[in-house]
């Protein structure tokens, strides 16, 4: 892999050979992120205090663009060397706080004019969706939830960014797949289930109307699991705006209750969204995944690896 830099004044520099580096793709947040190390010169310091944005290719391929958040020069017995390290273009939705802002029949176009377009995020995919109710940004949101809120509730998808740092404001499409069975060299494979946080009820109130709603998960009440939330929402919400509240707020809660990671030898193998056909019959592990998050490292002692966190479908 090899790291460019871009600086605040609009000069660009290639990075030298890189000692080690880490790229970890989620496509949503938490943010993709990446952390890179080289050999350090001299004349290297105006460059790491103007640099503000990096490119990572590999293979001739672009595999991350994203914003530079700090840089370290160190000395030590391994000698002189500097590290950069950043996250993808999410952050740059994540860094800012919306003004309140209430709208009577938005659409997914006016909500990316005001909230994403100004922090120099460009959009290449936006689903033709328009609020069927009053959409409102509470104080203290930062603009990456006022687009997710609004995606979420009246498109039933996450909005996502590429690897090429644009925004992607629509239904997920799925990716290629991969196929891991036993004859594959795995370096490691760990399944975790974590009932923690699952939600068995999700109660939704319109104080306004003093009217509520209940969603109940049945498969986790029959596990024994007992965790309610309340949620309020804006005056005059509809029913299926409510009854679609609570479900959400169940499936989110759910996310993270199952998943498996895969190591194995070499680089972007796979990114969110591609799948993952597994045939790994000593883990009882066997079916297709969806890759949620990919981690990529490589240092001089040990090469080069790639952890896929896997999710059901």
């Amino acid at each position: 892999m090899t790291g460019t830099l871009y600086t605040a004044d609009h000069r660009v520099f290639q990075l030298p050979p890189l000692l080690s580096w880490q790229v970890v793709h989620t496509g949503t947040v938490p943010c993709d992120s990446f952390s890179v190390s080289f050999a350090y010169q001299g004349e290297m310091a105006p460059v790491l205090r103007m640099a503000a944005g990096f490119t990572a290719e590999h293979n001739g391929q672009t595999v991350l663009r994203a914003i530079v958040d700090e840089y370290t020069v160190d000395l030590d017995g391994a000698g002189l060397t500097a590290a950069v390290r950043g996250r993808g273009y999410a952050a740059r939705l994540l860094d800012n706080e919306s003004r309140p802002v209430t709208y009577k029949s938005a659409t997914l176009g006016e909500i990316l004019r005001n909230h994403a377009e100004p922090y120099g995020v460009s959009c290449e995919e936006a689903a033709d969706i328009r609020a069927s109710s009053v959409y409102t940004v509470p104080a203290g949101t930062s603009q990456w939830k006022a687009v997710e809120n609004f995606c979420q509730t009246y498109g039933g998808f996450s909005p996502r960014f590429s690897r090429e740092g644009r925004l992607l404001a629509g239904p997920e499409k799925e990716g290629r797949t991969i196929a891991v069975g036993a004859g594959d060299p795995l370096l490691s494979c760990t399944l975790r289930e974590d009932h923690y946080g699952v939600l068995t009820e999700a109660l939704v109130i319109d104080k306004t109307r003093n009217q509520s709603f209940s969603v109940k998960n049945q498969e986790m009440i029959q596990k024994g699991g007992q965790c309610r939330r309340v949620v309020y929402t804006p005056g005059q919400s509809s029913w299926a705006a409510m009854r679609y509240t609570g479900e959400y707020q169940i499936q989110r809660s759910k996310e993270d209750a199952w998943s498996a990671e895969i190591t194995l030898p070499g680089s972007f193998l796979a990114f969110p969204g591609d799948r993952a056909a597994l045939s790994l019959e000593r883990m009882g592990l066997s079916g297709t995944f969806r890759v949620a998050s990919a981690e990529n490292r490589f240092d001089i002692r040990n090469g080069a690896t790639a952890a896929l966190t896997l999710k059901p479908l």
